[in-house]
């Protein structure tokens, strides 16, 4: 998505009067005129920034004189019912804040206070991983208040609360973010995958024993499916118990593809793991279609009915339909002699070990050779070198057999795969259900980003279903901004965490007017911030008037945490 830059040129305030019966009122608007690139000198436009009518006159009476000096106010210094003081950093939440409202996010959640709090949620998350208390601390610091125009306090607790709420509102909200970025369009292609993260603790409602992608022994988890459109764009994630199988949460995708966002004959994008013969039976009968691979053994069986033949692999691509499915063949060079080095190295390692426990046993006669072929057995279990390698010991030698036959067997399908699909030739060809099955890589990205980066979903500082819900929703809405700063910064070879942390330097200077009247004048970016600014067409505004809420953390004891 491009966005055009707007030239603001005069940032005023305006009183309008208008007269409704007997009556006459006042507004009092903050506005600013500018050009459109490409404008006539002439095309001068308006717009209202911010309605001030409810602010006290004292903040009123701060933006004017700080527009007045807008060049240097030190000359209001001399002013006696006038302080100036170092203000909070502002220039990484109102660009956080622009990114979240031209996707969508913000009219999606709603500008009411638990609107509010949750897009402070998802921009604190954005700016920097942490808990909901980190992002009060956040709050403190920054111009949190200011930017996103709170008109209540919030502390830790509201935070926690909110989580319950998005839970309970994320249909809505994904709804509305998909007709936002979708319009009247709607996608042909979904891309769907789920991964798991592992939890510290043992008091999440969703936390139970499953397959742990992390690699994390003894943690229980939470399983996540992420939804995208076909450019990878994240449409909604849903959280689901620890111990749930990849191809059950599969149907909930379908039903909320085919309800929650109206769409007809789609097809959706999955792996072997995932699309399975009842999945396909489901999609099939509501006439959607899909994109899946299939497994080694299942290839070696279209091979044993002749179906498939193994020189075909090696085309560039290999277009095969057989019973109205259409399969696409490739082998993947690369990925071939990735595979046969794998092997290699792991054949290697476990000869190497087993040379060292033949080396001890010979050097230490009372040792147990029983023990040293156990130790050999563990690691080829490990190392999955069962199907092609044999341990034994004999005379207190251990012996390591290969049976290279069978290697060799399984050696011609290496970097082999197929895809399976009932795509129409005539809506795609062979190239493009290809792509469309790479683009798969997207969701991978996406939940690497989520689970590794600062934006980690870990930990998880809460317990209940509904905050968990809530908490995975919000890293999910915070990766849709993080996706586009890392886009827009890739120019500049600046990482997003290095570019957030560039524009917290920009910090306002407070006007404080005696009497309570406050407001923050925001001060010229330094170069980097400007270059970072542009490459996103932010412009910081001139001043924001300080919202006089007060944020703070409200310690409670762990067991009153409602989290």
């Amino acid at each position: 998505m491009i966005y055009m830059p707007i030239r603001v040129d005069i940032m005023h305030i305006q009183r309008v009067k208008s007269k409704r019966g007997p009556k006459t009122y006042e507004q009092i608007l903050l506005r600013e005129s500018y050009r459109e690139p490409g404008a006539k000198r002439s095309a001068v436009k308006k717009r209202t920034l911010l309605n001030l009518t409810k602010y006290p006159p004292q903040i009123v009476t701060a933006l004017e004189l700080a527009l007045k000096h807008k060049g240097d106010l030190s000359v209001l210094t001399a002013m006696s019912d006038i302080a100036l003081e170092q203000g909070p950093a502002v220039g990484a939440v109102f660009t956080l804040l622009e990114v979240a409202r031209r996707l969508g996010i913000e009219k999606a959640l709603g500008t009411h206070q638990d609107g509010k709090l949750a897009l402070w949620q998802v921009i604190a998350r954005a700016h920097s991983q942490g808990s909901r208390l980190s992002a009060v601390r956040l709050a403190k610091t920054t111009a949190a208040a200011d930017v996103i125009g709170f008109e209540r306090g919030f502390c830790e607790d509201h935070l926690y609360e909110n989580l319950t709420w998005l839970c309970e509102n994320q249909e809505t909200i994904e709804k509305r973010l998909f007709a936002s970025r979708r319009g009247r369009g709607r996608p042909q292609f979904f891309l769907y995958d789920v991964t798991s993260s592992y939890l510290e603790g043992d008091h999440n409602a969703l936390a139970d024993w499953g397959y742990n992608r992390d690699k994390k022994r003894g943690k229980k988890q939470i399983v996540i499916g992420l939804l995208c459109d076909e450019e990878g764009e994240p449409l909604s994630v849903e959280v689901f118990a620890g111990n749930t199988a990849d191809p059950r949460t599969f149907g909930a995708q379908v039903k909320k593809v085919a309800e929650r966002f109206g769409c007809r004959r789609v097809t959706f994008v999955g792996d072997r793991g995932m699309i399975k013969s009842a999945q396909i039976e489901d999609l099939e009968s509501i006439d959607f279609h899909y994109i899946t691979a299939i497994t080694k053994a299942q290839i070696r069986s279209l091979i044993k009915k002749g179906v498939f033949q193994l020189e075909l692999f090696d085309q560039h691509l290999c277009e095969i339909q057989d019973d109205g499915v259409r399969y696409v063949l490739r082998r993947n060079p690369l990925r071939a002699k990735e595979m046969a080095a794998s092997r290699a190295s792991k054949l290697a390692a476990l000869q190497r070990l087993a040379d060292a426990q033949n080396r001890y046993l010979a050097e230490h006669p009372r040792a147990d050779d029983y023990t040293a072929w156990k130790k050999v057995s563990e690691k080829e279990s490990r190392l999955g070198l069962s199907s092609i390698v044999t341990v034994t010991a004999a005379d207190r030698h251990i012996h390591v057999e290969v049976d290279t036959e069978y290697m060799a067997y399984l050696a011609e399908l290496d970097g082999c795969y197929a895809l399976k699909t009932n795509v129409p030739a005539r809506v795609a060809d062979k190239e493009m259900i290809h792509d469309r099955y790479k683009d798969l890589a997207m969701v991978e990205a996406a939940f690497r980003t989520c689970k590794t980066h600062h934006l980690e979903v870990r930990p998880v500082f809460v317990r209940t279903e509904a905050n968990t819900r809530g908490h995975v929703l919000v890293v999910m809405l915070a990766f849709r901004i993080i996706r586009v700063l890392r886009q827009a910064w890739k120019a500049i070879d600046l990482t997003v965490e290095e570019g957030l942390k560039e524009l917290d330097r920009i910090c306002a200077m407070q006007l404080s007017v005696k009497g309570g009247g406050r407001c923050l004048r925001i001060p010229e970016p330094s170069s980097i911030a400007k270059e970072l600014l542009k490459t996103l067409d932010v412009k910081l505004p001139l001043m924001l008037p300080k919202a006089l809420v007060a944020v703070d953390t409200k310690k409670k004891l762990a067991s009153r945490r409602k989290g």
